[in-house]
């Protein structure tokens, strides 16, 4: 994690890029395509990198294959298929220096509020630090804001505790009683990396994941030079993209296919790897895989098979926390060194941590006041030039979310475009052209798993509306990016008023 000196000045820039993780950079070397250089990108942390330089909890790893979960132009000669947090942050670093984004970024840069005044963006930070730029492009990403539960003595408990997210790597966890709360994607990942280290390890889990086995290989170092070639890697990423792109068809058309591929070989892993029947029966769902995000894992069940792991169902849940570790809702007192909670983000109702007021004074907590929407997931009617990376129903559950971060930077350039060809002064997405497109991704999205599955996710906003997920193929979703549709627009020109 690579300190930058914080520039102290504010300033006025063609465009302020919020997040400087792959969404940041892609819109970075988007803006700089547009022929647009005077940008300046935003951090809040003291570090530049995103999500892969902010979690480095042990274990922490990519659940795509990372020729395909890289950015498309970035070849890479990568260690292994599915590369570990530090090879992520490496690459990510790589693309900084490459690229010289570093001069761009100002860190400590916490937004506390975007405004649209006079034709322009005005970002404001915690310390003071105003910002203000024609275009606003916010990449702060979905797994950006922490959550971590309110159970009942929560505050009390003097032993360590932390977020996934925020892991104190000053604590020795060896020898340690710990509990992990939360058995999504962090949890699955951080159980097996610290179980051999511990004493004693308590994973509270309120519904099980399907897991299924992950077919990761170490390459060798003729094949990472082969990986580092522009052709070569075109080629290898273009095959996992299909053989992954296929899954869709069970998502959203076949459910006898989900069941037959995806739900029987996730079985035959427990079978495989749990032998005790009671902890079988804990780690089987009981809603359709695929409903929530399935985890890839050779190494989970080993984890919690071992002696000394006790898995806390929902039937044995937390009823509160004291100051010496946790009460289960069956009375029993687990004595606690430390506290890791695996409690994921707020991905939907929270996607944009920050109030943003756009044209007319309208703000953006009001027009998500029901569910969080966007034309393309990516613009909103009310918010001139400004655009969300990763916002509304653009989360793919089977591919790359760089894929689609890419789809829409097509979008973004195209649009920033028309308005630089013309002169003008804003581009605007009309309020037909997003009901349109969101009636259209709610509607297709009841044919989906996440929509009809049996599961409760936080793909689901607080409305019941799956805002996480884009409703099929991340093909179709590029290619509607691609297509840019001047009549779904309204573009300023300069000099005029709305």
């Amino acid at each position: 994690m690579e300190a930058i000196e914080i520039e102290a000045d504010s300033g006025t820039h063609s465009a302020v890029i919020i997040g400087s993780g792959f969404g940041g950079q892609c819109a970075a070397m988007t803006l700089r395509k547009a022929g647009i250089d005077d940008f300046v990108i935003l951090e809040r942390r003291a570090f530049v990198g995103g999500t892969w330089c902010q979690n480095s909890y042990p274990g922490a790893a990519v659940d795509v294959q990372s020729p395909l979960y890289s950015i498309s132009s970035e070849p890479y000669a990568w260690t292994q298929m599915f590369a570990d947090q530090a090879e992520l942050q490496a690459y990510t670093n790589h693309v900084l220096d490459k690229h010289a984004l570093r001069p761009h970024i100002r860190v400590n840069a916490e937004v506390t509020e975007a405004r649209w005044t006079e034709d322009a963006w005005t970002v404001y930070a915690a310390d003071g630090r105003e910002f203000r730029g024609k275009y606003l492009i916010n990449a702060s990403g979905p797994l950006s804001t922490p959550v971590i539960p309110d159970f009942t003595g929560r505050e009390l408990f003097t032993g360590k505790s932390f977020h996934t997210n925020d892991w104190d790597h000053s604590f020795d966890y060896r020898g340690k009683r710990v509990a992990v709360i939360g058995s999504g994607a962090s949890a699955a990942q951080v159980i097996p990396a610290i179980a051999p280290d511990v004493a004693e390890l308590h994973v509270f889990q309120r519904s099980p994941h399907w897991v299924m086995p992950r077919h990761d290989r170490v390459f060798t170092p003729w094949q990472r030079r082969l990986l580092g070639n522009r052709l070569i890697h075109k080629a290898v990423r273009t095959a996992i993209y299909w053989s992954l792109e296929t899954r869709m068809i069970g998502f959203k058309y076949s459910r006898w296919a989900l069941k037959r591929v995806a739900e029987d070989n996730a079985r035959a892993l427990i079978a495989r790897q749990i032998s005790d029947p009671a902890l079988r029966a804990a780690v089987t769902p009981d809603y359709t895989i695929g409903c929530k995000r399935i985890i890839l894992s050779n190494t989970l069940y080993p984890a919690l098979a071992a002696e000394n792991t006790t898995l806390h169902d929902r039937t044995d849940g937390i009823q509160r926390i004291t100051e010496t570790g946790i009460v289960t809702a069956s009375g029993e007192h687990v004595d606690l060194d430390l506290i890791v909670w695996s409690t994921g983000y707020d991905a939907t109702d929270g996607v944009i941590s920050y109030p943003v007021v756009g044209a007319r004074g309208t703000k953006l907590a009001d027009v998500w006041q029901e569910f969080p929407r966007a034309y393309l997931g990516t613009s909103i009617p009310g918010f001139p030039n400004f655009f969300v990376v990763t916002g509304p129903n653009t989360g793919i559950g089977h591919t790359s979310a760089v894929f689609v971060i890419e789809a829409q930077m097509e979008y973004i350039a195209r649009a920033i475009t028309a308005v630089e060809r013309q002169g003008a002064t804003a581009i605007e997405v009309t309020d037909i052209a997003e009901d349109d497109y969101t009636r259209m991704v709610h509607r297709e999205m009841q044919r989906t798993v996440w929509h009809t599955g049996g599961c409760q996710s936080w793909y689901k906003s607080k409305s019941g509306h799956v805002i996480a997920m884009f409703p099929g193929f991340s093909f179709t979703f590029r290619r509607l990016a691609r297509r840019f549709r001047p009549a779904h627009h309204v573009i300023r020109p300069a000099g005029g008023h709305r």
